[in-house]
């Protein structure tokens, strides 16, 4: 079949084009009547509807095709145009093209010379196919007329003049709309032959051209035309401005390029440089006076050469530029002199901290190694000499670790150190910390990278000798993003730390003389090879006397001066702060302490502010009898010996993150068949502790008095209170053991009398951990004799000898000695 498609008219030779008076001439015929064939050969369209009034080129290049138009006659011939369904079918058939086309009278030919033909059709009027009568050699159909209704009234006639400004409107935008068409259209009289020949101009699919043409109605065909342009119009005026809006765009990046030039030549002639070169000069000076290792200074240099040669509007300018201002701000050689007066330390630490000898002692002989190592007085002269001068003298850093319960002051310790030393001090959060990158820092690759917290908060310190706090190591975490705790390891070592190596600076920095202080509240959580990294410090806690010294001296008037009062306005003796300490506070620390004080004070404070014209009130002087008026009931009470007055009842010492406790065990017997019941939620080491209590009770059973049949006649139960409590450890080894010796020989414990030790099946009491803590807890209960191993002895010299004045110690090597201190004779 016919491979047609339509030619713009700017495809014929130069004789073919068609003037303004060739396309009247050839629209003419189709404005006077025509005899209506009886059937006529039928030339399928590919992708084009031919309209009446209107003159359309075509190609024709299908041999069926060209026998088509050699058999009809050259001028003025009458052909069917029809489009087909598929404008991808070559060949179609009767059931492949529309029933609704156009009758066309051939124009003017031109044949080629690859033997295709090209022609100037006018489409004169519709008609419809009745039946195809031939398809070979191609195709003829009977066809009908069919009419249109043309019949003008005020609405078509104003439609019409609306379609013509709303075309001419559109034309503004389509070049390709030739000129004497858009002057013929304003004097079209026709209103059919206007709608046709605007709809041939349009962009058309060809389903909406086919329905066009087979709207019956002329108003049908204005409204839709109108409607199209309307859209069209629309879209051709948003393009417009979307090319207006990049044209603007790109004149402005034009303009400011051209200025900038401008600017450069200007700078250039006046001597002066421009921005860039003043900023690499000034990352060169930064470099010079930075003072860094020869690795670290080769690296600025090279990246200070790409930045000089990389545009500003580089993706990588930025991050080059962040790294080198990383570079140059960080203290390489920046530090503060210490004062290694020790007199001067001592004296800071007893003014910020009460107690504490141990800590107060350490970082004292920390001061004098330092202070020996820089010289000695020769002849009343200071002589340097004297120092060594090994590769490892100079890694003087001290990694301590603070271990104990919280509020015993172990952040505030560092701050104190940091004052004395006059050292920067800053401090970095480890609880919950998961990700390795926090510490190493993240690599350059990554977007948004920066250097871990250790290099950021020596940035932030201005000086490479920091104090610095790691606070919660103990509460590190670990998951896919790596080990935190592994990466410690490095920076807490003095050995390694001299090179420590940031992952996004990527080159050596020294950290030896960084003084790293850690707080954990236990260190079972801390890895094996850390804790190996760390001198560690234990803080057990306060005794009653030390609490009563610090709120005097600390606690009260920090909480008088927070809340708005005057030292004269309220008094808070010593029988005051011990009765607080007895009776609503029962910790290690001294955190309850100071919050329970600053309820008092909040408390006057209300007073004071309800004055009436802000008159003063008389000095209140706080009464020990008063204090439930101010905190409430007593919340602890001393019921050891209430608890202990019933044979069945011990009292063990236990030892956890927050300090030492007291924890009652019970033992209760019924009848049974050897059964026994473990309750209190104990963990699995207390579990087999409670076990071999019993086995060693069971095995002494002759000799505590016990009948022989007694345990195959009864079921023993042993309870922990505080079920809710998690318990474990195996200290309370002989505390159970006194609890069934006291329940089976009918026995009471001595009410005043504690005890901790892990029991052996033969009865041995072996050593155990947290002696200090434990004996400060049994003091805060208001025991009077501990019962401990005697492996522990050497530990007792840790006691303070307040507490060993009001209290008395057993060392037991076996439950023999334990029974014979605890069990209350007849």
């Amino acid at each position: 079949m016919s491979n047609f498609d339509r030619l713009h008219e700017g495809t014929f030779p130069e004789e073919t084009i068609l003037t303004g008076e060739a396309r009247a001439a050839a629209l003419r015929p189709a404005l006077t009547p025509v005899e209506f064939p009886q059937s006529l050969p039928i030339l399928p369209l590919r992708g084009l509807v031919v309209y009446p009034h209107t003159a359309v080129p075509l190609n024709v290049g299908q041999p069926r095709s060209i026998r088509l138009l050699e058999s009809t006659n050259p001028q003025n011939g009458l052909i069917g145009l029809c489009a087909s369904h598929d404008k991808d079918r070559a060949t179609p058939g009767p059931d492949e093209i529309y029933r609704v086309g156009t009758i066309g009278s051939v124009h003017r030919q031109l044949r080629r010379k690859d033997g295709t033909i090209r022609m100037l059709v006018n489409g004169l009027q519709r008609f419809r196919i009745k039946e195809f009568i031939a398809t070979d050699p191609f195709l003829v159909a009977e066809i009908e007329p069919f009419p249109e209704d043309v019949s003008a009234n005020t609405q078509s006639v104003a439609m019409s003049r609306n379609l013509v400004d709303m075309f001419l409107r559109l034309a503004e935008y389509v070049p390709s709309i030739p000129g004497d068409l858009l002057a013929s259209s304003l004097n079209m009289e026709n209103p059919l032959q206007l709608v046709y020949t605007v709809a041939t101009y349009l962009q058309l699919e060809l389903n909406e051209a086919q329905q066009f043409l087979e709207f019956n109605a002329l108003t049908e065909k204005l409204a839709w035309l109108v409607r199209h342009i309307g859209q069209e119009t629309e879209i051709m005026e948003m393009g417009q401005r979307i090319r207006s809006e990049a044209v603007g765009q790109m004149e402005q990046a034009q303009r400011e390029y051209f200025l900038r030039e401008q600017l450069k030549a200007i700078q250039r002639e006046l001597g002066e440089a421009d921005e860039r070169e003043m900023e690499a000069r000034t990352f060169r000076e930064k470099i010079e006076a930075a003072n860094m290792p020869v690795e670290a200074r080769q690296e600025a240099e090279r990246e200070l050469s790409r930045l000089t040669r990389l545009p500003v509007a580089a993706a990588e300018y930025g991050v080059v530029r962040t790294y080198l201002e990383w570079l140059v701000n960080l203290p390489w050689d920046v530090s503060t002199t210490d004062n290694l007066d020790l007199a001067h330390a001592r004296a800071v630490l007893d003014e910020d901290h009460h107690g504490l000898d141990e800590v107060k002692e350490r970082i004292v002989e920390f001061l004098a190694v330092r202070r020996l190592r820089q010289g000695r007085m020769v002849d009343g002269k200071w002589n340097e000499t004297a120092v060594s001068t090994s590769p490892t003298s100079d890694r003087h850093g001290a990694i301590l670790c603070f271990v104990g319960p919280p509020g015993v002051g172990k952040t505030s310790l560092g701050r104190s150190i940091a004052r004395a030393m006059g050292r920067q001090f800053a401090r970095i959060s480890l609880g919950g910390m998961r990700d390795e990158a926090e510490i190493r820092g993240h690599r350059r690759t990554y977007i948004g990278a920066l250097p871990g917290r250790i290099m950021q908060t020596l940035r932030r310190c201005g000086s490479k000798n920091p104090v610095v706090i790691l606070d919660e190591i103990d509460k590190l975490g670990a998951d896919f993003r790596g080990d935190p705790a592994s990466a410690l390891l490095e920076v807490l070592d003095p050995e390694q730390n001299n090179t420590f190596r940031d992952h996004y600076l990527d080159v050596p920095f020294d950290l030896s003389c960084v003084m790293f202080i850690t707080t954990a509240n236990t260190l079972d959580a801390i890895p094996v090879p850390l804790q190996d990294r760390m001198e560690v410090i234990r803080l057990a806690g306060y005794t009653e006397s030390e609490k009563v010294a610090i709120a005097e001296n600390y606690l009260a008037p920090r909480q008088i001066r927070q809340n708005g009062l005057l030292p004269e306005e309220v008094v808070l003796d010593t029988a005051v702060l011990r009765q607080i300490i007895r009776d609503y506070t029962r910790e290690a620390g001294v955190r309850e302490l100071e919050r329970q004080i600053g309820r008092v004070c909040r408390k006057v404070a209300t007073a004071v502010a309800n004055q009436p014209d802000g008159s003063p009130i008389a000095r209140q002087q706080i009464q020990p009898e008063q204090l439930p008026d101010f905190l409430g009931p007593v919340r602890y009470f001393a019921d050891a010996a209430q608890r202990t007055s019933l044979a069945g009842v011990a009292t063990g010492l236990a030892w956890t993150s927050t300090g030492g406790h007291i924890l009652f065990i019970e033992a209760a017997q019924m009848p049974g068949q050897k059964g026994l019941t473990i309750t209190g939620q104990l963990g699995e080491v207390m579990q087999e502790s409670a076990q071999a209590a019993l086995t060693y009770v069971r095995s002494k059973a002759e000799q505590l008095g016990i009948a022989a049949n007694f345990f195959d006649q009864h079921d023993i139960h042993i309870h922990i209170p505080a079920g809710a409590i998690p318990k474990d450890g195996p200290s309370a080894g002989i505390t159970i053991a006194t609890a069934l010796a006291s329940l089976l020989t009918k026995r009471p414990v001595c009410h005043d009398t504690g005890m901790t030790g892990e029991i052996t099946l033969r009865g041995q009491v072996m050593p155990i951990g947290g002696l200090k803590e434990k004996v400060l807890a049994a003091h805060r209960a208001g025991l009077h004799t501990v019962i401990l191993p005697s492996q522990n002895g050497p530990d007792l010299a840790d006691i303070p000898d307040e507490i060993k004045e009001e209290m008395s110690f057993v060392l037991a090597h076996t439950m023999d000695d334990v029974l014979n201190a605890a069990l209350c004779t007849d």
